[in-house]
């Protein structure tokens, strides 16, 4: 099985509602479409979404990666030989995790065709459902609560509740919240980095001190502040996850090796794909840290690459992959099955993804 060709298109996804966060606000998905042609007529699929205030990465810059890079590197190989594939993905370009992986989870994609198995199984098969939490956008505390009832009321039981912007109203946010919607739902909040090390181990210990039973803070303090990340860590009575803080198994490396965190987020855009991803749960595995598995604002191409990481190893404690519920509709045919809060991964060959509609194809 040889590649032949490598196609890049674009989907336009619209959201239930608007997207909010310290960093950006947005109203739809807009990825691109990796498609990775065989001889064979097998196809693997990937995702890349534009999140340049996090990756850096912009649709011209995905685009430019595969079309100056990746496309010249891996078009002619064979499929069989993984390995030496994934290590040419990985050295053809500096940098630009999200290019790399869309085509690598088209490559996981094609590997699992070619035995006919599923990718999950190919990596472990520690399970074949999981449960995700859903994100809750940061507004003003009376809106947040209500978003954070109608979750409920779709049988949600853990929230993912953004914070960060106007820090004084943080804990005010996240009171509403808790009443609202009682004791028995578990709350983890992401600052996405908006808070310094002092001011967020006040904020943290406040909302405990107010019985909000705060189960994790996700990147409390900029990316690159380990030390700040770790002064956090070591202050608040909240368990604190590294987030943007981890875009390499080498960062991961450094803050297991520091403990400047409690837990480490796993995201295929900012890693790589699952090939760099499987390096940090070995990791994470050997100094017994558990890992999240998040995902940006994606749709299911690449979200459904994650749950099959996620199916794959369980030392993936935490999902946070919520990103096509929070979609309008659904182009992707196959693949994972996302039943609100429940996600049941495909026992097709490969990721099992068999087509997405309304790709707008780039020449």
């Amino acid at each position: 099985m040889k590649i032949t060709d490598i196609k890049l298109g674009k989907i336009s996804v619209p959201l239930r509602v608007p997207f909010k966060t310290a960093l950006r606000s947005v109203s739809s998905v807009e990825d691109i479409i990796v498609e990775i042609h065989t001889d064979t007529g097998n196809i693997g699929y990937g995702e890349a979404p534009p999140t340049g205030a996090i990756t850096g990465e912009t649709t011209a810059s995905i685009i430019g990666a595969f079309k100056d890079h990746i496309i010249k590197t891996m078009v002619g190989r064979d499929i069989e030989d993984f390995e030496e594939n994934m290590k040419a993905l990985n050295s053809c370009i500096v940098k630009n995790s999200s290019a790399k992986a869309a085509c690598d989870m088209a490559l996981w994609d094609l590997y699992g065709q070619l035995y006919n198995i599923p990718v999950y199984k190919l990596l472990g098969g520690s399970r074949n459902k999981i449960i995700t939490d859903i994100t809750i956008s940061v507004n003003d505390p009376e809106e947040m609560a209500r978003d954070a009832i109608n979750a409920i009321e779709r049988g949600y039981d853990t929230l993912k509740v953004k914070v960060g912007i106007d820090p004084s109203l943080d804990t005010e946010r996240l009171v509403a919240i808790r009443k609202a919607v009682g004791n028995d739902v578990d709350i983890r909040i992401d600052a996405n980095q908006a808070w310094k090390p002092k001011e967020a181990v006040k904020i943290l210990n406040q909302m405990q001190e107010k019985n909000l039973n705060i189960e994790l803070v996700e990147q409390p303090v900029l990316a690159r502040d380990y030390e700040g990340l770790k002064y956090v860590t070591d202050h608040s009575h909240v368990p604190v996850l590294a987030d943007e803080a981890v875009f390499s198994a080498e960062d991961a490396m450094t803050i297991l090796q520091m403990k400047a965190a409690d837990l480490v987020n796993i995201k295929l855009m900012k890693c790589g794909g699952i090939y760099n991803a499987l390096k940090i749960t070995s990791m994470a595995e050997l100094v017994g840290i558990e890992c999240m598995i998040g995902c940006m604002l994606e749709a299911k191409v690449s979200v459904n690459a994650a749950v099959h990481l996620a199916c794959a190893k369980s030392v993936i404690t935490k999902i946070d992959l919520d990103g096509p519920v929070l979609c309008l509709e659904d182009p992707i045919e196959g693949g994972a099955v996302f039943n609100e809060k429940e996600i049941t991964v495909s026992n097709e060959p490969g990721l099992g993804i068999k087509g997405i509609e309304g790709i707008k194809y780039f020449d």
